[in-house]
């Protein structure tokens, strides 16, 4: 999956990401990778959880029927 993930060095020199798709999806990280990786994985986490609670795929994941 693809999320815009904007991203942010703050004065305390941690990096903050958050993922503009999914509200109060946000990570800090001590690098700028590690912010990003750290969002996109609660993102995936979120995305998940939505997916059991409601049954529904994201309109982004296509399925494959066989």
């Amino acid at each position: 999956m693809t999320f815009n993930i904007e991203t942010e060095l703050e004065s305390e020199g941690r990096w903050i990401a958050e993922v503009t798709d999914i509200p109060g999806v946000l990570a800090y990280g001590k690098t700028k990778q590690d912010a990003i990786a750290k969002a996109y994985a609660l993102a995936l986490r979120v995305v998940a959880d939505e997916v059991e609670e409601t049954k529904k795929l994201p309109i982004s994941i296509g399925r494959r029927i066989a």
